[in-house]
């Protein structure tokens, strides 16, 4: 049995900035950091944050990060071998890139051979002004291609908040596009709203197939993709008319997206956006969404299955009402069951990171304390994949004096219900 907790409020400033949630809770059977989870060496330098974690067919994980580097930051990766990270490679790097906590690059493999990278680069012309930019390698991380950008519309706004993923044969990428917000002549002014948009990378590396998947969406929150029997399925917190930022998942069918629509009717009404986005996990047609939600000043981690591709979504499931702050992730075991991790509020400043499982039919676990951070910006959004019957872990470590990326492995049987 779930057991409610209240919030208090919630409010937010508009634009990149974050909203600030005030939280009391109760408690939620918890089992503290065990020996299930162990400890992998660091290999990213003092001062590296905004780790992301990918793998090919859930067997090779690739972490990728930022680091400094001179008077900029590089963007390097390394594969997992065993429990060791091999000798971290550079991918690019730069100083007049856009680094911030919640907007993080990535390397994604798309197969064995081809992989993509994002990172963001500065734009003149306003505060939020940024460039996607991306780099395809076809030998596994070797080599390179040099940058480009897969947007062309040349405004100084707002690009970034990208998923990449397989599509139509090569690379495909997804990301938020700030083009229609300098309707009013001032870069991020929301004269036109944010929208959501997609391209297929081809071999000559220029966009193709470029379509806006959905007109009007929350201005900053993350975007995830995975690939389903049909193709890639996407969500994404959406934005209406009268401000509901609610969670919505579309799907690409024969290289059309379609229409998006809410995973669950959370009703969360609020008037900027609140930078959390969802996570989505794919097993042939069984799909499963984790999200966080502060409606009706209710602060909840939630989730859903799909069993037929995401056309449909069964009654979402409220995972957290114990001091979430959100910045979920999850993965599908191959039971069908599922893993849900996510930050919430511990002691002082800090931020414990914890995993729950949770069945097909809806049965939860106990939750897991797999880190403690803080719970602030600088710690990012940790990350989660599975490996085998391997759980990869991945957040920001702060201290008093700098952040460093940690990682951590734990067999996914102990994650479960005990």
């Amino acid at each position: 049995m779930i057991q409610r907790c209240k919030s208090s409020h919630v409010y937010s400033i508009s634009g990149a900035s974050i909203v600030a949630l005030v939280l009391v809770g109760c408690g939620e059977a918890t089992i503290p950091s065990s020996p299930a989870v162990h400890p992998l060496p660091v290999v990213a330098a003092a001062g590296s944050a905004e780790a992301h974690l990918a793998t090919i067919a859930d067997e090779t994980v690739i972490m990728s990060w930022i680091e400094p580097e001179g008077e900029g930051v590089a963007l390097r990766w390394s594969e997992l071998n065993g429990k060791q990270w091999t000798t971290p490679a550079t991918i690019a790097a730069g100083d007049n890139w856009f680094v911030n906590w919640a907007d993080f690059p990535s390397v994604e493999p798309i197969n064995d051979t081809v992989w993509a990278a994002h990172w963001l680069v500065k734009k003149p012309g306003g505060t939020y002004a940024y460039d996607v930019t991306m780099a395809i390698s076809r030998d596994s991380g070797a080599t390179w291609s040099e940058p480009f950008v897969p947007h062309q519309d040349g405004t100084a706004t707002e690009h970034g908040f990208v998923s990449l993923f397989p599509w139509q044969g090569d690379v495909g990428a997804l990301w938020l596009d700030g083009r229609k917000t300098q309707a009013e002549g001032e870069a991020h002014a929301h004269g036109g709203g944010m929208t959501l948009r997609a391209a297929a990378i081809d071999a000559e590396l220029a966009p193709q197939n470029k379509t806006e998947v959905d007109g009007l969406v929350c201005d900053c929150c993350q975007t995830d993709v995975a690939i389903a029997a049909s193709g890639p399925v996407a969500v994404y917190r959406n934005r209406t008319e009268d401000e509901i930022r609610d969670i919505y998942v579309t799907r690409s069918v024969n290289g059309d997206w379609k229409d998006g629509f809410p995973v669950a009717d959370d009703g969360w009404e609020i008037a900027g956006c609140p930078v959390n986005g969802p996570a989505i996990a794919a097993k042939g047609k069984h799909i499963g969404v984790a999200w966080f939600t502060a409606a009706r000043g209710e602060t909840k981690v939630r989730f859903a299955y799909s069993l037929d591709i995401g056309a449909t979504f069964v009654d979402a499931i409220d995972i957290s009402t114990d001091r979430p702050i959100g910045r979920v992730d999850t993965v599908l075991l191959a039971d069908g069951s599922a893993l849900v991790s996510w930050l919430r509020s511990a002691q002082g400043a800090a931020g414990d990171i914890v995993v729950r499982s949770v069945s097909i039919d809806g049965e939860l676990g106990p939750v897991h304390v797999i880190a403690t951070t803080a719970a602030g910006r600088t710690s990012g959004f940790p990350q989660m994949v599975l490996r085998g019957e391997d759980v990869i872990f991945a957040w920001t470590d702060v201290n008093d004096t700098t952040t460093q990326v940690h990682t951590a492995i734990a067999r996914a049987e102990t994650l479960g219900p005990h």
